[in-house]
This record gives structure tokens, sequence and C-alpha cells, in this order.
């Protein structure tokens, strides 16, 4: 992780995916999915993965919510979100935002890396690059 990601980390407490992301680690992740296969073997994954616990889950609207404590005592929510952009192509979004004041020194950020990691390992075979 770069110096500027901390920096950055020192006052901002939240991160999220999208397309028009600078970074290209945090761009949307798309698979060749139709959205409840991904939905099903992303909801799966996402419970198996150690330290994070699954909150909510509502495969209507494509989300799922979970909660992280770090380290050093905070918690962390974060927000998944499945869904449909074709009829066997899925995308997947997330937000992660640390509860209280000041920042979060890049938390986030690798929250999400490490989030995005285990799912294209998993998904390796669908994932549209």
């Amino acid at each position: 992780m770069s110096l500027k990601r901390v920096l950055v980390g020192v006052f901002r407490s939240q991160e999220g995916t999208s397309d028009r992301a600078k970074d290209p680690k945090m761009k949307t992740r798309y698979y060749n999915l139709s959205k409840d296969k991904a939905w099903e073997e992303i909801s799966s994954t996402l419970k198996k993965i150690p330290g994070y616990k699954v909150l909510h889950e509502v495969p209507s609207v494509g989300e799922i919510t979970l909660e992280k404590r770090t380290s050093f005592g905070r918690t962390v929510d974060i927000t998944v979100s499945v869904l449909s952009v074709g009829p066997v192509r899925s995308a997947v979004d997330m937000y992660s935002a640390s509860r209280g004041s000041l920042g979060d020194l890049g938390a986030n950020y690798r929250i999400i890396l490490n989030l995005f990691s285990a799912l294209d390992k998993k998904l390796s075979k669908y994932k549209v690059s």
C-alpha cells in the first residue's frame, strides 16, 4: 500500500468501489454469472472468511452487510452489492466505512482488497477482465 493511501486515510474513514475509480484495484468487478448464481457463490464465500460477521442479507436487492473488528478495536461496516448487468453477467461493488471519528489509515481500502481477492480466487473462471 502506498504512503499516499495512508495519508488520505488519516482524514477519510470510508472507501468504495465504482466504475469510475482512479485506482484500478478499486474498480467494480464483473463476473459471467447470472445474478442468482453470483449471489449464491458470493454469499457462501463471504460467510467463510474468518474475522467477518454477516449481519444482514437481502437477496432480492442483492446486498450483504458485513461487520469486522479491527486490531485497534474499531468496528467497520461493509456493504457488498451484487447487481445484474445482463442475463448472464453480474457486477460486484463494495463500500466500507469505519465507525467513529478520524480516519482509518487505509484500513477500509485493505478490507475491500482482501474481500475482492477472496471473491476473485473463488470466481476466477467467471471473472471478466
